[in-house]
């Protein structure tokens, strides 16, 4: 009995093991054909990297305005709301002017008295100089008269420069958009109380964009308006290269870094964002004192660059695909350094003149036999 059990239970091995070989248990790595060569190209690192000046900043907006108002009231109705588009003259926002309405009406009535005081003063004036030209009134007559029509002209000139003021005020009521925009930020709400010079809201142009970036005191002499610059988005890895426009001669408001300005090209400000953090490279021609720039070692001293899209990311490790001795791709992890425009340099992981796979017509992975372009 013994003896037939065992039998039965060697002869259910092999189901058991064709049973495993169909499971999916496998590494992807094994799916398809693994004898089907990955047609890749190959490249070796470059070494020729420059001085250059390094600095970081943030994309924002050339044009910004902080809309307020010169007047005290109630903020009765706010039209507009964050990420909304508007257009220069389009009305923002508006405050109750009960009162500013109520001094206009006592400004018109003032007017309109100052009109008659003027009427009558002049009617006055006209009848001396009438009388003084016939001698049937003294020069002290006529000069009383002369008086009182410039008193009247005085106050009339004085009560329509109140209406003004007043119209001046009524203005600020009304708040709208000095440009073509959008709405950044909403810092108050219906209902609350306008300040004068105190920001309801906030408008950036979205089609102008620029970089603002600080550098040291010691690698501001370095670099001049018009220097081309490298510019990299951190959080999509966009590259572009960008123009130097303004330099800020001064460092007492920024604690001791440098204000600069760096243009962005149109063609690249798509998907661009204000507040977006950047990394900038500006290359310095003359090399004067090493110590002064931020200089990423030579050829000579071992650097090591390739380009940005070779790399593999995997959550926070980065690697790059290599050759094995056997013709396979070989996934190594590497530590990164600066950013150069497209290139980064590598600081270990991979050897100075070791090739590595730049771009492949196929999936990747250990093990995987390549084919060279």
């Amino acid at each position: 009995m013994n003896y037939t059990r065992t039998i039965s239970s060697y002869a259910l091995i092999p189901g058991l093991l064709l049973l495993a070989a169909c499971s999916g248990g496998g590494h992807p790595e094994a799916e398809g054909n693994p004898d089907t060569p990955v047609t890749v190209r190959v490249a070796t690192p470059s070494g020729n990297m420059p001085e250059a000046v390094m600095a970081s900043g943030q994309v924002e907006a050339i044009q910004t305005a902080a809309i307020s108002t010169r007047v005290m009231g109630t903020i009765t109705r706010i039209y507009v709301k964050v990420g909304d588009k508007v257009n220069k003259g389009q009305v923002l926002a508006t405050i109750s002017s009960q009162d500013l309405s109520a001094k206009r009406a006592q400004v018109d009535a003032r007017i309109a008295g100052a009109k008659a005081d003027l009427e009558n003063a002049r009617k006055d004036y006209d009848r001396f100089t009438a009388l003084y030209g016939r001698q049937s009134a003294t020069a002290s007559e006529l000069d009383n008269a002369t008086l009182r029509y410039n008193a009247a002209k005085s106050n009339l000139d004085a009560s329509q420069q109140m209406r003004n003021e007043v119209d001046a005020s009524l203005t600020y009521t009304r708040l709208v958009a000095p440009f073509a925009g959008i709405v950044t930020q909403k810092l108050a709400d219906e209902g609350s109380m306008a300040s004068p010079g105190t920001p309801l809201l906030m408008v950036e142009q979205t089609n102008l964009l620029q970089v603002s970036a600080t550098v040291g005191e010691s690698d501001i002499s370095r670099i001049r308006t018009g220097d081309k610059a490298q510019v990299e988005i951190k959080s999509t890895g966009i590259h572009t290269e960008g123009i130097l426009t303004q330099i800020s001669e001064s460092s007492a408001a920024t604690g001791g870094q440098y204000l600069v300005k760096i243009s962005i090209p149109s063609k690249s400000q798509k998907d661009l964002y204000s507040g977006m953090y950047v990394n900038v490279w500006v290359p310095v021609k003359n090399k004067g004192d090493a110590s002064n720039a931020s200089q990423v070692p030579d050829s000579g001293n071992g650097a090591i660059l390739i380009p940005v899209s070779a790399l593999v990311r995997n959550d926070q490790l980065t690697g790059i695909y290599t050759i094995s001795s056997a013709h396979t791709a070989l996934l190594r992890w590497v530590r990164t350094g600066k950013t150069v425009g497209d290139r980064i340099e590598i600081l270990s992981g991979l050897g100075q003149d070791e090739p590595f796979i730049l771009h492949a017509n196929g999936k990747l992975y250990n093990g995987v036999p390549i084919r060279q372009q």
